[in-house]
Parts: structure tokens; sequence; C-alpha cells
């Protein structure tokens, strides 16, 4: 069994755009106008300057920002701002509504599709030496119109989280790690006692979603233009679920009493949970003294799925420096940065080259990023966050709902906003 995750690798953060990650979504300050107050200038005798906004997830992440664009200020001798913004989505919007928005941000996946459509984003990723790099499904979420827009800033999956004592005390070992839906069932079984259930998630999209793409489901067809939520493989993966639910098992966080898998988890309401790397801030922070592990989610019929959070670095249209902010970007998704980024504040890179590094440095973390090969991005179509707060509130239902009615509910809405896209 593995021990305890140091504190390094711990403190993962995701900065995503769905579940117990949250929305990092996008701020506007004019390129190069921001406030001093609450600004880390990094000042060069060079000429031109840029404007960067970031949502963070601490100190840590500020930090590391801060002090990889000080390095590249440095080096190209362009003057550099960053800022930290307080509500990143409505910043963002006021700045593409005056022209006048930041040079470099961050953007969400759900925030993508529609600053690509409106004409916000500067198109750069032919631009970028590294553009083979990017895992090629963190490259699909950010591609519009058949061109990479954005280059992919970090990303999360989910895996299986283990609590080891309760696996010992079920008589548990290695060889009982589930790999199939049955042998999920089976374990989650075992490890249920009067005060624990054995498995415990959040009764969203977010996470149950993971079992629709085990059963080889989809919500959306791969270019993005029909609604597939409805599926047979869809209905058999939610039926699952519901199966997993029913038998007392498995329940999810809210019926718990708790906020979300985490805290499940953490608390010892349920002996695993089904979420991504972000969970080890939490768990050092507030359940530093539980031990556990983290494994691939088990394979479905189709085989196996995980669900992926990302978000990119996006330029301004507007921007009047947009080949320093390519430049920018370009030194901050090089692989030996982004690993500092890594070991500053513990998000998974985004490229390949750098996979090998990471695991080196969170050698108890490998299953979340050995998961990206067979990992599905979240829907991002411009309107769907609607469709999906609404199946998110029916699976709340589940366990003694329909789980072909659910999604067929999902589908109609889910294609009506697909062909609004469209017109």
């Amino acid at each position: 069994m593995q021990h305890r995750i140091p504190a390094r690798g711990r403190r993962l953060f995701a900065t995503t755009a769905a579940g117990a990650a949250g929305v990092l979504a996008l701020s506007a300050c004019g390129g190069g106008g921001f406030d001093d107050d609450g600004a880390d200038a990094a000042s060069t005798e060079g000429g031109g300057s840029l404007s960067i906004l970031i949502g963070s997830s601490g100190d840590a992440e500020t930090d590391a920002v801060e002090a990889a664009v000080a390095a590249w200020s440095e080096e190209s001798g362009v003057d550099a701002t960053v800022q930290v913004a307080s509500d990143l989505t409505q910043e963002l919007s006021q700045g593409f509504a005056s022209g006048d928005p930041a040079d470099v941000f961050y953007v969400s996946a759900d925030q993508f599709q529609t600053y690509a459509a409106n004409g916000s984003l500067y198109p750069y990723g032919s631009e970028l030496d590294n553009a083979d790099d990017f895992y090629p499904t963190l490259v699909d979420q950010f591609t519009y119109d058949d061109e990479l827009v954005c280059a992919p800033k970090d990303f999360s999956t989910l895996g299986l989280i283990i609590n080891t004592a309760a696996w010992e005390a079920a008589g548990l070992t290695d060889a009982d790690v589930p790999t199939t839906w049955d042998q999920l069932t089976d374990v989650a079984g075992k490890l249920t006692t009067g005060d624990q259930v054995g498995l415990g998630f959040s009764g969203e999209y977010a996470r149950v979603g993971a079992f629709l793409a085990q059963a080889g489901g989809t919500l959306v067809s791969a270019d993005g233009t029909e609604a597939t939520a409805d599926s047979p493989e869809n209905v058999e993966g939610l039926t699952y679920v519901q199966q997993l639910l029913a038998s007392g098992s498995a329940a999810y966080a809210a019926d718990l009493g708790t906020g979300w898998g985490g805290e499940a988890f953490g608390t010892g309401a349920a002996a695993m949970t089904i979420e991504g790397n972000w969970i080890t801030g939490a768990m050092e922070n507030d359940y530093p003294d539980v031990d556990y592990r983290v494994v691939e989610l088990p394979a479905g019929p189709a085989g196996q799925g995980t669900l992926q959070f990302t978000n990119c670095w996006g330029v301004a249209a507007d921007s009047s420096s947009q080949s320093d902010a390519v430049d920018l970007v370009q030194y901050l998704t090089a692989t030996d940065q982004q690993l500092a980024f890594a070991e500053a504040f513990g998000v998974m890179p985004s490229v390949q080259s750098a996979a090998d590094g990471w695991k080196e440095q969170f050698p108890e973390m490998t299953a979340f990023i050995d998961s990206a090969g067979f990992a599905q991005n979240v829907v991002n179509a411009r309107g769907a966050a609607d469709v999906i707060t609404d199946f998110n509130a029916q699976l709340e239902g589940l366990k003694t709902g329909d789980p072909a009615a659910i999604l067929g509910s999902v589908q109609t809405n889910l294609q009506a906003v697909l062909d609004e896209n469209a017109s």
C-alpha cells in the first residue's frame, strides 16, 4: 500500500470549469493599465508592456506565476504586470466590452467557446513551437473552427481515492483494487459499515459523467453538432450508478451530510471517493491524519474512462502586444516551467514531455496523469452550462428516478443549444 502523500504532493489544485475545483473565469483590465495596488510588476529597460490576469488557488500559485513572468520579463525586456482577479468572468467581460482587456489571461473550458465565437480571443496556437506537445484531448478542448486558439495551461483528471485504513480493516489487499465495475461494486460493499459507506461522491455530471465515459458514452458528438446524451451507452452508465446507489454501498456526498466527495472521504463518511487531484490540498489542510492512495478509475463495458478539467492561456484579440503575449505563453508552457509550476502548487502539466518529470515529483499521484490517455473533456458548448445545471438537479433524484428519462431530457435541451449555436 502507498503511504500518506507528502505535503508538496497533497497541495494540488485544479483551476477548472467544474466540480469542487470551481470555475476559473476571466478578467479584464486594460493592457498594461492595472492599478498598482495588489499587483507585482516585473520591469526592465526594454520596450513594450504586458498585463497578465489570473485566477489563483492561493499564494503559492500567485507567487509562482509572478516569478515566472518576472523571469520572462528580465529576458525579453518587456515590462509585465500580474494581477489576481477577484471575479474573473465579470472583470474580463468588462474588459472585452470596453475594448481594453488584459493582454494574457486564464480562460476556463466552459467560457472558451463563448469568447472564441465572439472574437475576443486571438488564435495563436499555430505560432507555438510546442503545439504538438500538448495532450491531444486538451488541444481539442481549445480548438475552434479547426484551429488551436489558446495553449492549455494545465489540467486535472478524476481518480479513485481509497482510505488505506478502511481498506485494510476490510481485509482487502492490492490485489483487490477494482479494475472493473463488478469489482468496484464488490469492494464498495465490503467497505460499507454501519458508520461508513463504501463509495461516496458528488451527485453531479462532473463526477457521474465518468461512468458514462466508461460505458462508451458522450454528451456531444465528436464534431460538436449533435447531442448524444440519450445513447444506449449513457443509459447503461447511468443505470449502473443508480444500482450502486440503490445497493446502499454508495451514496451521494449530500446524502451523507457533506458538501462534496472530499469532505465525505475526509470525515470518514465514505471509504472511497471519486475526485480530482485538487482533493490533496483539502486533505492536507483539513484531514492531515487520513492516509490514502490514488488509483485509476475502474473500466466499464467500453474500457477505462474519466473526465478531465482544464483551462488555457488566452491572448486578447484587442491586445496591441500580441507578439510579446504569445512569446510569454511559449515561456509559461515550456516543459521546465510547467514542472516548476507543478513543484510550486501541484498542477499537472499540459505538455506530454513533462509527464515523466511530474511522476518523479509526485509518485503517489501517477494515476491522475496516467488517466490522461483515456480522459474525456467536459461539455463546453456555448449555452450548455444551463443544461448541465438542470442535469445536475435531475441527478439528485437518480436513486429512484428513470435514467433513460433523465438523459432524454438532457438530449432535448442540449440539442436545442447546439442547434442555436449552429444557426
